[in-house]
């Protein structure tokens, strides 16, 4: 299993993560549904998967002193410090298909990616 490392503090700061309007609508309108206020949903990598790392998404109504917060168009995602090293530059995206409907992240950081497109490897 690979070894996660966060990324420097010099880097840190200047890390970003873009998210799209459509992932913006389709998590303001999940978080809507749970009808709890407040929530978020936290983005973070963590290691499994059949390439070394995996994305987790999940509401959370707690934010870290440290996390990366994003809002957009009603919706608000967290990013833990560890995380966005992995995650720098990268866009979270909601897409829909003929196969369903999904979050998917497209990750610079990333060498290389599963089949599914669940997993990664930096």
């Amino acid at each position: 299993m690979n070894e996660m490392s966060p990324i420097d503090n010099a880097t840190a700061s200047d890390a970003t993560v873009a998210l799209s309007d459509s992932a913006a609508r389709r998590i303001a309108e999940l978080a809507a549904a749970e009808d709890q206020p407040g929530l978020m949903l936290r983005v973070a990598v963590t290691g499994g998967g059949c390439s070394g790392f995996q994305y987790n998404f999940a509401f959370d109504d707690a934010r870290a002193d440290d996390d990366l917060v994003i809002e957009k168009l009603g919706a608000t995602v967290l990013v833990d410090t560890v995380s966005l090293g992995f995650l720098a530059g990268s866009e979270i995206d909601f897409v829909e298909d003929m196969l369903g409907s999904s979050f998917s992240v497209k990750n610079p950081n990333a060498t290389s990616s599963c089949g599914c497109g669940s997993s990664f490897a930096v």
